[in-house]
């Protein structure tokens, strides 16, 4: 794999764009929140779940979502898997990591400062994959753009063939991005014994909660499919009212495949 190159492109033009948090609205759900950016002089409203257009200008995702909002989700997942590798005696550098919902790259990048070097990134959004290459070169030896459940062969058989030893799919899971299916379709591609590490909001942990994880995820555990290692609440990131978003990091090892049926 290339070296990471994350240059001073990226954060010179982080720096440089003016944003500003709209007037709170407490009936706002999460992935109705929006944020006011200023481009060409004029000040133009950008919606935080539409990804296309965060990652169309060169540091407006991680001047909003990191600096203005303080996501915290990348770094906490990093820690945790670092923790857990080491009680294990397993090495960073040796996992080859399905980054799934990869976006463009801030997830990956956490990791490659624990020492991982191998990753292949997928997500649906065109976009996230051209923001990876333009804003981290080299960071992914691979990436998929494209429904993981749908996939012509060959991209398949690219997956498939990395034999991936780690999944990690971070501040992705639930809303109208990442359903169970998909996320059950990338576990899959994890060899046995590998590992896996996401982060998902408290309340899709939830019983009866409508996204369909919080059974999902009880039930791989509760059967042995996935053995937790470590389950941590932490805020995700503050909302654009101020308050905290509180997600849960987990972390485990991957034992058997599931399947929804």
């Amino acid at each position: 794999m290339q070296e990471t190159t994350v240059g001073p492109s990226l954060e010179h033009a982080r720096a440089s764009l003016r944003v500003a948090i709209p007037e709170p609205e407490s009936n706002l759900s999460q992935d109705e929140e929006s944020i006011l950016v200023e481009v060409d002089d004029e000040w133009k409203e950008v919606r935080l779940h539409d990804y296309a257009e965060l990652y169309a200008t060169p540091g407006l995702y991680e001047r909003v979502v990191y600096d203005a909002l303080q996501c915290q989700s990348p770094t906490v997942v990093a820690e945790l898997l670092d923790a857990e590798l080491a009680r294990a005696d397993d090495a960073a550098e040796d996992l080859r990591v399905l980054d799934l919902g990869a976006g463009n790259g801030c997830a990956a990048e956490a990791l490659a400062e624990i020492g991982v070097n191998e990753f292949v990134g997928v997500d649906i959004c065109r976009e996230a994959a051209i923001a990876a290459e333009r804003d981290r070169a080299g960071l992914y030896s691979h990436y998929v753009v494209g429904d993981i459940t749908d996939l012509q062969d060959s991209d398949a058989d690219k997956l498939r063939a990395r034999d991936f030893n780690c999944m990690v799919c971070v501040a992705a899971l639930g809303f109208s991005d990442i359903p169970p299916a998909v996320f059950l379709e990338a576990y899959d591609y994890v060899q046995d014994g590998g590992w896996v590490a996401f982060t998902i909001k408290s309340d899709f942990l939830i019983a009866g909660d409508g996204s369909g994880f919080s059974g999902l995820v009880r039930t791989m555990i509760g059967t042995g499919a996935l053995e937790l290692k470590v389950e941590k609440e932490f805020t995700h990131r503050i909302s654009t009212d101020g308050s905290a978003l509180p997600y849960v990091a987990l972390v485990g090892q991957k034992r058997s495949s599931y399947s929804l049926d």
